[in-house]
């Protein structure tokens, strides 16, 4: 089986890259300087020569506050250049492994989101994923589709990291005490990923790691981990005034593909504990 990777240099791409590298899949990785996936006459002859099985799309616009200005290339990246992507593995038989987002959802929910709650985006970068998510359903028959959430692994685009350079320069840090989600590890998302090709999955899941967590409690347990001595001050959403809207409350339940695949996933702070130790996240 022949794998195709977009997104090389992201941190979902880096990981799928280096479990592929150990394990001695036969693939092909791509960074956006490479091929832009907003490039059709490029992405086609790439997949077109190449012939993959399996294209993983790891590329994403995911500036969330950029994103209310540069519309344009938010949805250029998150939803046409999709519907193009699954409409070229229409054509040359592959199959279309696509990654979405916990922000889909408007955080009214008093509950675990499920794979049935209808979306309700509230920015614009939410709402060009979410369109990239239909046009996937309208374009293919067969195709997986994960919602992830609080995604961190190796890499700079995530809020570990950032963390890290605030913890570097402030004395005292200013985390959301309510805002919740799931902190989730590249390294979960890879492995549940090709758990489910393997076992023929198809359709749309949530795929996090279990339980849930605000920022503020992701933020202390994460220092607490690194040896890290920094007062964190309980703040709110509210306070920050970012561009964009960003629901309160975006916590997904994995249970789903967990009874599928019948198979546990950790724990976010066990996982976190392991990406601290194992990969000095």
């Amino acid at each position: 089986m022949k794998f195709l990777v977009f997104g090389k240099n992201g941190q979902l791409g880096t990981e799928f890259s280096q479990y592929f590298e150990i394990n001695n899949y036969t693939y092909l990785s791509l960074s956006k300087t490479e091929c832009d996936i907003t490039n059709f006459k490029l992405v086609e002859k790439i997949i077109k020569d190449y012939k993959p099985n399996v294209v993983i799309n790891c590329s994403a616009y995911n500036l969330v506050d950029k994103a209310e200005e540069e519309f344009k290339e938010a949805f250029e990246v998150n939803a046409f250049a999709i519907k193009n992507l699954g409409l070229l593995c229409q054509e040359y038989k592959c199959f279309l492994i696509h990654y979405s987002t916990d922000y889909v959802f408007d955080g009214t929910k008093q509950d675990f989101y499920t794979e049935e709650d209808l979306p309700n985006p509230l920015s614009i970068y939410a709402k060009s994923k979410y369109a990239g998510e239909k046009f996937i359903k309208e374009t293919l028959e067969h195709y997986l589709i994960f919602r992830v959430s609080w995604v961190y692994g190796k890499g700079k685009q995530n809020f570990l990291y950032k963390l890290n350079q605030w913890a570097a320069t402030h004395s005292m840090l200013k985390i959301a005490v309510d805002e919740f989600s799931v902190p989730t590890s590249t390294r979960t998302i890879v492995e549940i990923t090709l758990k489910a090709l393997k076992q023929g999955l198809t359709g749309l899941y949530h795929l996090t790691n279990s339980g849930y967590a605000s920022r503020y409690e992701w933020s202390k347990e994460y220092l607490k981990l690194k040896q890290v001595d920094k007062l964190i001050y309980p703040a709110y959403q509210s306070d920050f005034n970012l561009p964009a809207k960003r629901p309160k409350w975006s916590v997904m339940s994995n249970q789903k593909i967990s009874k599928i695949l019948n198979t546990d996933i950790p724990l976010w702070n066990e996982e976190l504990k392991l990406m601290v130790r194992e990969m000095d996240i």
